[in-house]
């Protein structure tokens, strides 16, 4: 009672807008005390919550999930599972997401994977969530869910995912960066032995986002892009692209990349450019180096020159002089 007080927890009850939040935090307060009823308090939060019930539905759930930490058992979670995925799949913000921290926790039981699995199309579009709380959880549950490996229904889902994750690894949150290209490496280890050709396209769309990402500020999100771009290269069969990661030669990997990948050059291209504004440093430096190697292989070399020119002022010597000695490798190449 005095760490609700200490909270203002009971102000939080009384407002209705409020009131699942302080059932939830006194929930977490008392959850002690609650130790030999978890079981008949559990069975009677569901079957409320089954009678869908408006009016005590956010509250009972928001009781519900902080008990899921204390009840074990295949046959609960399997009770659980249809409400959480009700209100996964409902129009209320609150409620979604405390139906997804639910099932964060039960995705840790590794019999629930199979069943957590008839989920995934909807929690494909939860990636899409503005909410970056809601993102990071659906990948965490997603990345419990493939600790089994043996989920035949996930192939059909696989394509769509890996579709969903790519644009996340460029977020503003470190957090969901990460969680996103581990994600992708694990998609790709897991359907690596049905052959290249289930997620052949959206591997290869990886490879420059996760190369820029090799130069990230942060050095957890570079060590697991360099992972994950070495997964891609050995999926997609490029020994010669694996070879020059390894030995830490990434102008080479870009002129590999361009070299071979002809009908994809213009699509390369196309994902390297927006790095020239990005707030890294490092990122916008290699970025032009893309470029310039691009200069090597590519005809039509106006796209490139317009994005340089339009640029916003660098404060930064070293890049401003690197930009300017690409633009006039352009200009060189182009009156040729």
């Amino acid at each position: 009672m005095v760490a609700m007080e200490c909270k203002r927890g009971w102000d939080t009850l009384l407002h209705p807008d409020t009131h699942h939040y302080a059932v939830g935090m006194l929930a977490r307060e008392m959850h002690s005390i609650f130790v030999p009823f978890y079981s008949p308090i559990t069975t009677h939060l569901l079957r409320l919550l089954s009678r869908e019930e408006p009016h005590w539905e956010l509250p009972a759930l928001a009781f519900l999930v902080e008990l899921l930490d204390y009840v074990e058992g295949r046959k609960c979670h399997e009770s659980v599972l249809p409400i959480l995925s009700r209100h996964l799949q409902g129009h209320c913000p609150e409620s979604r997401h405390l139906a997804l921290r639910g099932l964060l926790v039960i995705s840790v039981d590794p019999s629930m994977a199979e069943s957590i699995c008839s989920l995934a199309e909807h929690l494909v579009e939860l990636l899409h969530d503005g909410d970056g709380d809601v993102v990071a959880m659906t990948l965490s549950v997603f990345l419990n869910m493939l600790q089994d490996k043996d989920i035949e229904a996930f192939s059909s889902t696989a394509p769509k995912l890996a579709e969903a994750l790519r644009p996340l690894f460029d977020n503003d949150n470190t957090h969901v960066q990460l969680l996103s290209i581990r994600l992708f490496q694990e998609v790709m280890e897991l359907l690596a032995e049905e052959g290249p050709k289930t997620l052949n396209m959206q591997v290869y769309q990886s490879l420059v986002p996760l190369f820029f990402h090799l130069h990230d500020e942060n050095q957890c999100v570079a060590e697991a892009s360099r992972e994950t771009l070495l997964c891609a290269a050995s999926f997609l069969k490029r020994r010669d692209l694996e070879q020059v990661l390894r030995r830490q030669q990434p102008i080479k990997f870009c002129d590999c990349l361009m070299d071979k990948d002809v009908s994809r050059r213009d699509e390369h291209l196309r994902q390297a450019l927006p790095y020239l504004q990005s707030p890294q440093q490092p990122l916008r430096e290699v970025a032009v180096r893309f470029m310039g190697v691009a200069a090597w292989h590519m005809q039509d070399l106006q796209p490139v020159m317009k994005a340089l020119e339009v640029m916003i002022e660098d404060n930064c010597s070293s890049y401003s002089t690197m930009q300017n000695a690409v633009l006039s490798a352009f200009r060189r190449a182009v009156t040729k």
